[in-house]
């Protein structure tokens, strides 16, 4: 027999309270009882987007709602600056080249974070850009980008909005999507709000609201407008993903059940406690001045293809962690701790790291890393 731990960074670990709610008899979503329980999911939303402001739920990827953050916004011919610093990033780019949108790309280096200046500069340069779209958590780089500073620049330009890809920052670092003023925020269920794949979410400012009173960019299912008028309503405009939402009820209970300040701690501790154990058994990071606190990204040993420790890692002790993605296939491996995810998943995570790289003939001293996370946990 063996046990499998879920250590990748989407889809990660459902909790039981989540998988018995979505193992209930389906109710029909045109009734008091759905629209009761999704009044609630709504009021958890705005909790942990902390807004105001109304959160959409889509029955689709994150990807659905990055789609519609530039569907409803631009129309064609419109300008948009893209942040473009892994996979994610350069999925916004290729959202507004789908539409017609111009996009103006900021590219950088794979694990490096963006100097908040070069935006301004880009912005001052291209004043006409009706949009900045941005990553804060690049999941492919396990790298982290200046969202608070980057929505203060955006603020001074009253004709662009700040578009920001949360979906695997959100409910692991601190988003105040109002304090900050960030005009459009996305997420997935698969991440840190601890449900299979299948919802999007999106919150929209008044600022965003108004762009898309004049937005032509062609939209049916994907229309935020329609879907907020229903939302009023307690409703979805088309059939939602209902057992989903049964489920996501009840992880919206528990992040506000730990509370914000218990969430964002839990995972900067996983987070530091991963580092410093990857690091202690000799291994180096690829975001090492601005990494996330939601994965890991490892960069593999000399000589060694990363797509080793990955299938060693599964394949031997069912420890399913993530490789490389794109230019950064055979050169990474990823370990996440966003989510469902404790002290012990990232004990169990490293020793069998440990061992797999001892196996693959590295000269790994066994427990240093375990040591080195142990010590991150005692000086909590």
């Amino acid at each position: 027999m063996q046990k499998k731990l879920l250590l990748s960074p989407g889809p990660t670990p459902v909790p039981s309270e989540a998988l018995l709610a979505m193992a209930q008899p389906i109710i029909h979503h045109r009734t008091p009882e759905f629209t009761e329980v999704f009044n609630q999911v709504q009021e958890g939303l705005k909790y942990l987007f902390q807004t105001e402001n109304d959160v959409i739920v889509i029955a689709g990827s994150g990807t659905s709602a990055m789609e519609a953050s530039v569907s409803n916004v631009l129309s064609p011919g419109d300008k948009a600056i893209c942040i473009r610093g892994g996979k994610f990033g350069e999925r916004w780019a290729e959202l507004c080249q789908a539409y017609g949108v111009e996009a103006i790309n900021i590219d950088v280096e794979w694990g490096k974070a963006l100097d908040p200046q070069v935006l301004a500069d880009c912005l001052t340069k291209n004043s006409d850009a009706k949009a900045v779209y941005a990553t804060m958590s690049e999941t492919s780089t396990g790298a982290k980008f200046d969202i608070e500073s980057f929505a203060k620049i955006v603020g001074n330009h009253p004709q662009t909005v700040l578009a920001v890809d949360a979906i695997t920052a959100l409910g692991v670092m601190d988003v105040p999507m109002d304090k900050w003023g960030i005009d459009v925020l996305v997420c997935g269920s698969q991440k840190a709000i601890m449900l299979p794949p299948g919802l999007g979410f999106i919150s929209l400012s008044e600022k965003a609201w108004g762009f898309t009173e004049s937005s032509k960019c062609p939209k049916y299912y994907l229309d935020l407008r329609k879907e907020k008028k229903s939302l009023a309503k307690g409703q979805t405009s088309y059939t939602p993903a209902v057992s989903l939402i049964m489920g996501l009820n009840e992880t919206l209970k528990m992040i506000r059940e730990e509370g914000l300040t218990n969430l964002f701690k839990r995972h900067a501790t996983l987070a530091a406690a991963t580092r410093a154990a990857c690091k202690s058994v000799g291994l180096k990071l690829l975001a090492k001045d601005s990494p996330s606190d939601a994965v890991t990204a490892v960069k593999s040993p000399e000589g060694t293809d990363a797509t080793q420790i990955v299938k060693k890692m599964k394949g031997k002790y069912g420890m399913i962690i993530a490789g490389g993605q794109a230019e950064l296939k055979g050169k990474i491996f990823r370990i996440a701790h966003l989510g469902y995810f404790d002290k012990c998943d990232i004990f169990s995570a490293i020793a069998h790291l440990e061992i797999s790289l001892k196996e693959l003939g590295l000269p790994v001293k066994l427990g240093a890393g375990i040591a080195a996370a142990e010590d991150v946990f005692l000086s909590e």
